[in-house]
């Protein structure tokens, strides 16, 4: 299966994304150095079920890079205008690391449009100061050798024993990856260490909100994420045992099972969530 793409106008300039499957809606957005692709499993599985939107965010895949910087209320902003394109009005959206901090940008911009959010292998919480300093490292590796970058980036984005057990899953994150722009690797650096905070988002939010966690996740601890999911009125927590930080390809079987689960609980009236949140969770 090859992903066919369609494009709107973002500023000038060309965002792109892909539109399967019929029914209700959800939008897919990947992480830092992936692209709409790196969901091709997911889709294939969910489309049948859902119609499934999955976008290049600003300076990934396909889609144009704007400026210096891409802040996640950029990105938001981005996806925005691809969704009132195609007027849909209210829609789930899952979020991958940098996806996911797009997702919450979006809940703050456009609150009314969200019926739920899944939050993979992501966080609501600021960079902290280390987090900044290395990013403004990782950012002078590029400028001297992005390949370096994106290869070892990947690598650690998955559990240890993956390694050698995930090699054509790592190998297909890698060709995404290399296909990113300096340009848009340095853009989205920018963006993710300049954003807020947004706890707020996951206290408030009468909607459902998923959480996938990798017990063996080296960016973004665990028991972090576990805490940070107690915050929200209607949680959903999957801690997948196996994965790191690409659970949707480490554990892919397992992420489908809940995603499917939790979309339609998104979707179903709000005196029935709780309940079956309580069930799944």
């Amino acid at each position: 299966m090859k992903l066919i793409k369609k494009h709107c106008l973002f500023r000038e300039e060309k965002i792109y994304y892909s539109d399967l499957g019929k029914g209700r809606v959800i939008v897919l957005l990947h992480g830092f150095l992936g692209s709409s692709e790196i969901w091709l499993e997911t889709i294939k599985s969910l489309s049948r079920f859902f119609r499934v939107i999955a976008i290049d965010l600003p300076g990934h895949g396909e889609s144009a890079s704007y400026g210096y910087i891409h802040s996640m209320d950029l990105m938001a902003k981005a996806v925005k205008m691809i969704m009132d394109n195609l007027k849909l009005k209210r829609y789930v959206i899952a979020g991958h690391s940098m996806g996911g901090y797009t997702a919450l940008a979006f809940a703050e911009l456009f609150p009314d449009s969200v019926r739920g959010i899944c939050l993979l292998h992501s966080t609501s919480f600021a960079d902290s100061d280390t987090k900044k300093t290395d990013r403004k490292r990782a950012i002078k590796l590029v400028k001297s050798n992005a390949r370096v970058f994106t290869k070892s980036t990947i690598n650690n984005l998955f559990s240890a024993k993956h390694l050698k057990q995930r090699k054509d899953e790592i190998s297909f994150a890698q060709k995404i990856a290399s296909k990113t722009s300096k340009r848009g690797i340095i853009n989205a650096l920018e963006g993710m260490r300049e954003r807020p905070s947004r706890d707020i988002i996951l206290h408030f939010a009468d909607y459902p909100i998923l959480f996938i966690v990798g017990k063996f996740d080296a960016v973004l601890p665990m028991q972090s994420l576990l805490n940070q999911s107690e915050i929200c009125k209607k949680k959903y927590v999957l801690l997948l045992e196996n994965s790191g930080h690409m659970g949707f390809l480490e554990e892919p079987k397992m992420c489908i099972k809940h995603l499917k689960r939790f979309f339609r609980i998104s979707f179903m009236p709000l005196n029935k969530q709780t309940e079956l949140l309580k069930l799944s969770s």
